[in-house]
């Protein structure tokens, strides 16, 4: 039986995604590994697919004025046509002929005759006309929007809240691809020495941006490194690095980490109290509470005592003032890690921010009474969201006057970041460092 091509996966992936919500990570790993691809043929599939995804909304707009007599499009018919049309417009190693025969033996082999003659009709008016300007587009956020292939209500949010200029650099971000970095087990290995290590395996690696532990990938996958099975990093977002960091566990201190999964801000508070003291990793999930089991086996942390709990009702299990350091990494829309993550600018919408406001402040008021008085809590989150962020610490230390902004965050925070810190706060957008976007707040309890 013929194995199937390259762009026909990247056709499948893409339905998968749109259909059944797949996220487009997990789905892509997933088809990597049953089609067993070349590192070739995955680095075109990846781009294809994570490049169709990103552009997703670019690509309807020039392919619309070319439809308009088209009857009601299959679905696959439209995703076909995207990735045709993403190959023909932004990928210059690929010959604009040999992706459209591709589509057009596709839109044969999946439909008829007739479905292929849509196909190359409609990319080979697109080659003679070129596609319709996005100056086109008056109002200048929708234009944005457009260009950037960002839903008009999240740019028009983000305008609200940042300014046009700001928003106008962290949509243009968004479409870059996210360099892969990884925390350095400081623990057991330097960073000099795990660099070392991961050149003699082939490797190309550098030094992290912001973060002391962190290391950069430029070429290879550092997920699939001896170094990494060892337990000597985990991979990691450098702004993610910074949580741990701002919370500033000691050895021999009782930490709760209230929303855990999949455990890497929990190991590294681990590996920073030197496998000492108590990591409480608390997720209301089973299956994620085994995934920060097997990162804590992995990396050797005896330190990490894992619970399947809700962590509005933790005050059910644990004691008051039972814990000298507290972190909420809080359930958000993750509009900081639309760079990874591109399907979530589509998924969510504006409706679903008050639900997930009520739930970030639920879980600060039900472990409050948790720590320990002159104790650290860190509220953290990966979206760039005012009202997740700002607002929820503001309505936090409105009704808890036993908690003040820390200031002395700053000082447990690296160099580089130093200047964004404000009032005990950090907040962190793609463009600054080529980060994820991050908040991070800490409060102390007074004494």
């Amino acid at each position: 039986m013929k194995t199937k091509n390259v762009r026909e996966i990247a056709l499948e992936t893409l339905l998968a995604i749109e259909e059944k919500e797949a996220y487009s990570n997990l789905q892509l790993n997933k088809v990597i590994e049953e089609h067993h691809l070349s590192a070739r043929d995955v680095g075109l599939l990846t781009e294809i697919v994570y490049g169709t995804v990103q552009r997703r909304d670019t690509l309807d707009y020039y392919l619309t004025p070319f439809l308009a007599k088209a009857r009601k499009l299959e679905r696959w018919v439209r995703i076909l046509l995207r990735l045709t049309l993403y190959q023909v417009l932004y990928l210059d190693r690929v010959p604009d002929r040999a992706a459209i025969f591709e589509a057009v033996e596709i839109a044969k082999k999946r439909g008829h005759k007739g479905t292929a003659s849509l196909v190359n009709g409609v990319m080979r008016s697109i080659q003679r006309q070129g596609v319709p300007p996005l100056e086109d587009i008056k109002d200048e956020v929708k234009r944005l929007a457009v260009a950037t292939s960002h839903p008009y209500w999240l740019v028009k949010r983000w305008v609200g809240q940042y300014g046009f200029a700001e928003t106008k650099r962290m949509c243009e971000t968004n479409l870059l691809p996210p360099k892969q970095t990884a925390r350095v087990n400081t623990a057991r290995i330097t960073v000099e020495e795990a660099m070392e290590r991961l050149r003699q395996e082939g490797m190309e690696v550098a030094r992290g941006e912001v973060a002391a532990e962190a290391i950069r990938a430029e070429k290879g996958n550092l997920a699939h490194t001896a170094v990494f099975r060892e337990g000597l990093i985990t991979i990691q977002d450098e702004s993610s690095m910074l949580v741990a960091r701002a919370l500033g566990p000691k050895e021999g201190e009782r930490v709760l980490d209230s929303c855990a999964a999949p455990g890497g801000k929990s190991t590294h508070i681990a590996e920073l109290m030197d496998s000492t003291g108590q990591v409480v990793s608390v997720d209301i999930h089973d299956h994620k509470v085994k995934l920060i089991e097997e990162q804590a086996k992995r990396l050797q942390l005896t330190n990490i005592s894992t619970y399947v709990l809700d962590s509005r009702r933790l005050g059910e299990r644990f004691e008051k003032e039972s814990f000298d350091k507290i972190l909420v990494d809080a359930p958000c829309s993750g509009f900081g890690v639309i760079r990874r993550k591109p399907d979530i600018k589509y998924a969510k919408t504006e409706e679903d921010i008050p639900s997930l406001i009520e739930l970030q402040q639920e879980i600060l008021r039900a472990v409050a009474p948790l720590l320990k008085r002159g104790g650290t809590l860190v509220y953290s989150t990966c979206t760039i969201d005012r009202e997740e962020n700002e607002e929820v610490i503001a309505q936090f230390l409105k009704h808890h006057p036993e908690f003040v902004p820390d200031e002395t965050m700053q000082e447990r925070l690296p160099e580089k970041v130093q200047p964004y810190v404000r009032n005990g706060q950090l907040h962190l957008l793609p463009h600054y460092f080529g980060s994820d976007g991050f908040f991070i707040a800490s409060l102390r309890k007074k004494v």
